[in-house]
């Protein structure tokens, strides 16, 4: 009977434990983060002409509650080129990445641009698609 009474004992203190961790970790989890919320992940230039305008504009807004940092912006390859503040974005501020791609290449445009951060959803990957064709 005591053998029964001290396991009772242990499992009611290990469910205690565990759920004072569930807390803690769902607390951490609540904390003040800053988020990003693009308007569109992807651009499609359609038919574009050899030569012709690359450029294109992914609009963001930081959703969250802190400061947002971009710390990295780094495209597929060395055809597409980002650019974007380097200064935080504070909460309900919008920020927007331009991507160039180089429309000298004729074929098809299949890139993605990787935009890295302070966010809760800290990796998030734009796509840009079209065609180049000959003019």
């Amino acid at each position: 009977m005591k053998r029964l009474i001290s396991t009772l004992v242990l499992v009611f203190a290990f469910v205690l434990g565990a759920n004072a961790q569930s807390n803690k970790a769902e607390q951490k989890s609540n904390a003040a983060q800053a988020e990003i919320t693009f308007e569109k992940l992807e651009h499609d230039y359609g038919k574009v002409e050899q030569g012709g305008n690359g450029v294109t504009e992914f609009k963001y807004k930081n959703t969250g509650k802190v400061p947002l940092i971009l710390s990295k912006v780094r495209s597929s390859c060395g055809c597409t080129v980002p650019s974007w503040s380097k200064e935080p974005l504070m909460p309900g501020q919008t920020g927007s990445i331009t991507v160039k791609y180089n429309t000298n290449n004729v074929g098809q445009i299949n890139k993605s641009i990787t935009v890295e951060s302070n966010a809760s959803n800290s990796r998030v990957v734009l796509k840009i698609k079209g065609e180049v064709v000959k003019k």
